[in-house]
């Protein structure tokens, strides 16, 4: 049975599943879950190891290897631009369980420059094939493009992310 598990789970790597749960003006939620076959606590110190599964093409700098997250209440999601000396807080954690919860608050990407608050939250279950990870971003605000429009896209460059920490796991 638990080879069937870890069959099925390395079946569905990278291939998270993603939803806009809800969305109006001032608001968005987006969900996407996948499952890995890694333990909750490897599971969640790869999301401290973010350079390794986060897309390039979603950071400001063009590499990965830029960003870091500092896995404890107070740390950061940070990017270095290397180039010109510059840095990026994506977002600042402020709830974390190891191997069971991280929490998260900012606004990713285009947010950054709008008047929202966001919170990212990535829980992590232990499963018969290894580990149900669930990540969870609500945003509300204003956003001058309309939330109803970003949402979709911040849930599937999320949902992209995900599919890149589930295909890292599964190394």
């Amino acid at each position: 049975m638990k080879k069937l598990a870890l069959f099925l789970a390395a079946f569905w790597s990278g291939t998270a599943s993603a939803e806009v749960k809800s969305v109006s003006p001032n608001h968005f939620e987006v969900e996407s879950k996948a499952i890995v076959a890694a333990s909750p606590a490897e599971a969640y110190a790869m999301l401290g190891r973010i350079g390794e599964w986060w897309n390039r093409d979603h950071t400001y700098s063009g590499d990965a290897s830029n960003l870091s997250l500092d896995l404890k209440a107070g740390g950061c999601f940070c990017e270095t631009t290397p180039a010109d000396g510059g840095t990026i807080e994506h977002l600042r954690i402020v709830y974390a369980r190891p191997g069971e919860t991280l929490r998260a608050q900012g606004g990713l990407g285009p947010l950054q420059a709008e008047a929202v608050s966001g919170t990212l939250t990535w829980t992590l279950k232990s499963s018969a094939a290894g580990t149900e990870i669930t990540q969870n971003y609500v945003v509300a605000g204003h956003v001058r493009t309309g939330m109803e429009k970003l949402g979709p896209i911040v849930d599937r460059v999320l949902a992209e992310q995900l599919s890149g920490l589930q295909r890292r796991l599964a190394r």
